[in-house]
């Protein structure tokens, strides 16, 4: 899963892809680069992020997405919590929903049940504002297992069939670094818990700095050793900046074990 952020903020790329031609010719390029879905997103998730209003939001995602889908057959992921946006992408065209608040916004599990395409719930300890400060849990891999089973009963219960969802235990939202650790570490038991496949997001996160001091833009050694790990225990989607070089060395580690 190719990342897109058509945002003034994000935390790696913020700024790069506000403009639609941009975001379109980059999309493309994640796309020739083994992309094999595009993640667009219009309201930043990073730690200390604020909102943003539902029209900002629309208008900065559904463009991009209209053009996408004009130019490429890789499938759009719209990456958002608001109920409105999820319908407005889908009827644009959007083939998948990545929503960071697993469908607990007022109104968006009726919204994602009415469409027909998978979704992903995520999750997070808090809001993305306040999510890094002094996160804590009991356990952290049983708590995030019983949450994720929690949030898909209720998606069952609204009607949307288990094998349209896919779990993200949420490395970074609301987690220290151990807690992420302990979570990249129990992928397949939590894909055996849920009985879904899991989606990993890991790229040039704050953790590698955490854990080997790293800037942004020196993280992607570490992002491909947790990308290639993630896959080797189980995770269905990774969610990634460095598409060629992500796609290269997974590809590559997979045909070893699958020899």
């Amino acid at each position: 899963m190719g990342i897109i952020n058509v945002t003034p903020d994000s935390f790696s790329d913020g700024g790069r892809f506000v403009q639609v031609n941009a975001a379109l010719q980059y999309g493309l390029a994640l796309a020739d680069e083994g992309a094999d879905i595009l993640d667009v997103g219009g309201e930043s998730t990073r730690p200390g992020a604020a909102e943003v209003s539902l029209q900002e939001e629309l208008d900065r995602v559904i463009p991009i997405i209209e053009a996408l889908v004009k130019e490429t057959a890789t499938p759009i992921s719209i990456d958002s919590y608001k109920p409105q946006v999820i319908r407005a992408a889908v009827g644009a065209g959007a083939a998948m929903i990545n929503d960071v608040n697993a469908l607990r916004a007022d109104g968006a599990l009726q919204a994602a049940a009415q469409t027909q395409v998978p979704i992903c719930l995520m999750h997070m300890q808090s809001q993305p504002k306040t999510m890094q400060q002094s996160p804590q849990y009991e356990d952290v891999v049983s708590d995030v297992v019983q949450f994720l089973k929690q949030r898909i009963a209720a998606c069952m219960e609204s009607g949307i069939s288990s094998d349209r969802l896919i779990a993200d235990p949420g490395i970074g939202f609301g987690k220290t670094l151990q807690h992420n650790l302990a979570l990249l570490n129990a992928v397949p038991e939590m894909r055996a818990k849920l009985g879904c496949e899991l989606l990993i997001g890991v790229s040039r996160k704050s953790m590698i700095d955490t854990l080997l001091k790293r800037p942004i833009d020196q993280r992607l050694y570490a992002s491909l050793g947790l990308a290639v790990q993630a896959t080797l225990n189980g995770a269905k989607i990774v969610r990634v900046h460095d598409v060629r070089a992500t796609y290269d060395a997974v590809r590559s580690v997979e045909a070893v074990k699958a020899s």
